[in-house]
């Protein structure tokens, strides 16, 4: 039944109406996620991130490129799209933006966000032997290969001290197969004056256990740097599921 307020020749009067209307929308409870994002950074300040839930690490980061509205629905769905943080960092730009509404802004900070912690990663491997860092190494190709949709194979040169030279990408593959040139790895060690290597390359399948045509590629590279006295020191191999050492595994 309507209840419209009339004024004195019996119309309705819609000033009254509007006035009265006013109190009901007041009334109104506000959005949920009124006052979350402060919130959100008053604990992570106070109890630290390392506290913090995967989805809400996600929302800070989320933060920086969406300003306005509730990032928490679409955290909680790039976690469900690509299985964890780590998961989400290390996708491609082009995986992202194939995520509702991540756009190129909030693709490129992601990817930021990796691109720092690889770095920070290489920091400490850099200008320290790598057996005394053996750890921080394991860690750094992880973060830098374990969520590759590509098999990728890469070379990390050493000098006399087994100190890290460089990092190179040698080839880049497919979904399981990235073809490597043993004469190409020793031109480059040799370019580089690197007195040993460490062979490292992904599956992106997440079983990071090594097959018999990488065990018979590792063998012809180190059948190619063994008349050059280049040492082939181990062959990493690197999936979800953690790294695999050909060494530690006595294949070395």
């Amino acid at each position: 039944m309507s209840t419209a307020v009339e004024d004195a020749a019996g119309q309705p009067d819609l000033w009254a109406e509007a006035a009265e209307a006013a109190p009901r929308d007041a009334r109104r409870p506000p959005p949920h996620y009124l006052g979350h994002r402060e919130r959100l950074r008053e604990r992570a300040a106070a109890g630290g991130l390392s506290a913090l839930p995967d989805y809400e690490v996600l929302e800070l980061l989320l933060f920086r490129a969406i300003p306005r509205g509730d990032v928490k629905p679409l955290a909680k769905q790039l976690l469900a799209r690509f299985g964890s943080v780590s998961g989400v960092l290390g996708a491609g730009l082009d995986e992202l933006k194939t995520v509702a509404g991540v756009g190129g802004a909030v693709a490129l900070d992601l990817k930021l966000t990796h691109e720092a912690a690889l770095r920070a990663g290489r920091d400490a491997v850099v200008r320290r032997p790598v057996i005394s860092s053996w750890s921080a190494l394991l860690a750094y190709v992880k973060t830098a290969l374990a969520h590759e949709a590509r098999e990728q194979f890469r070379v990390l040169f050493l000098d006399k001290k087994n100190q890290l030279i460089a990092d190179e990408t040698m080839n880049r593959g497919t979904v399981d197969h990235a073809p490597v040139y043993p004469r190409e790895v020793m031109r480059r060690a040799l370019e580089l004056s690197a007195s040993a290597v460490i062979l490292v390359h992904n599956h992106p399948s997440g079983d990071p256990t090594p097959s018999a045509a990488d065990v018979d590629m590792t063998r012809q590279v180190i059948e190619a740097g063994r008349a050059l006295r280049i040492a082939i020191h181990d062959h990493l191999v690197v999936g979800t599921g953690g790294v695999a050492s050909f060494k530690a595994l006595g294949l070395i």
